[in-house]
């Protein structure tokens, strides 16, 4: 698989966390579980083959995808499909980072994974005919970005006192909760408005999943797993809670986790059929 990443310009880093673009991958499995990141989607494909979403307990496919679409944020884990040969770019905004390009409230599109034309018009689907007609993947990569400054609404920018408590809890989402409240300037319902609007959840809802991908980095590539030791450097006190938490987000109980070598894979994927 060639994998390729694009330097983002100082006026779309603040809001883009990454704009990739990946070919030829060939994966063991052909559905795979997504935990949530707190992050917003743009997703292209640029193979012509249908993606589909699972029902998470059948497995059974409940939608079909092509071309482009917006996944908005979860709150608790998705089940996808993966295909051989795939070819896709992808925009992955940051926590308040959508809603300058998309142009709408966040919580308007939790849970959802939607046709991109449905909200965006058909210049979304000549942007990936434009992306398509470019064989050079940095050339791809520098459409997307052209495209994204020109969607760009500078007043649709986060509010800098948001942005401080936000910085707040993703440099300490383990212990950081109370106190990044505590300095926000204004009242807790205006909070959760502002978090609602650039985010699409709660802020305690936004912490518990920066905290989940906290144990995720914890365990990662770890020999050995001491579950107790993760569970109370990541604030939880009581194990049944962290058992609770781990298996809300993942689906899996911790000790399920490691059995089948999760913990080695990449941090948000994880395969449910693989062969073999």
């Amino acid at each position: 698989m060639t994998f390729s990443t694009h330097p983002l310009p100082p006026s779309l880093s603040p809001f883009i966390h990454s704009i990739f673009h990946f070919k030829d991958f060939v994966p063991d499995h052909h559905i795979e579980r997504v935990v949530p990141t707190g992050h917003v989607f743009l997703i292209f494909e640029l193979d012509g083959m249908p993606r589909h979403t699972f029902d998470n307990a059948t497995l059974k496919p409940n939608a079909t995808f092509t071309k482009a679409w917006i996944s908005g944020m979860h709150r608790k884990y998705i089940s996808i499909s993966a295909h051989p040969k795939s070819e896709m770019l992808v925009v992955q905004f940051r926590a308040t980072g959508a809603y300058p390009f998309l142009h709408v409230p966040m919580q308007t599109i939790n849970e959802e994974i939607f046709p991109a034309e449905k909200l965006l018009g058909e210049e979304v689907l000549a942007l990936r005919s434009a992306l398509m007609d470019v064989d050079i993947v940095e050339k791809k990569l520098l459409v997307a970005e052209e495209w994204l400054l020109r969607r760009f609404d500078a007043n649709k920018t986060p509010p800098t006192d948001l942005l401080t408590l936000i910085n707040h809890l993703q440099t300490g989402p383990t212990v950081g909760y109370q106190e990044a409240l505590n300095n926000y300037p204004n009242s807790q319902k205006h909070l959760i408005h502002q978090f609602k609007k650039y985010v699409g959840l709660t802020p305690k809802y936004y912490q518990r999943i920066l905290r989940f991908n906290e144990i995720l980095q914890k365990i990662q590539q770890k020999e050995e797993i001491a579950w107790a030791q993760v569970a109370y450097q990541c604030g939880f006190t009581d194990q049944s809670h962290f058992i609770k938490e781990f298996k809300h987000f993942s689906g899996f109980n911790p000790e399920s986790f490691t059995q089948q070598a999760f913990h080695q894979q990449e941090p948000n994927f994880f395969p449910l059929d693989r062969e073999g």
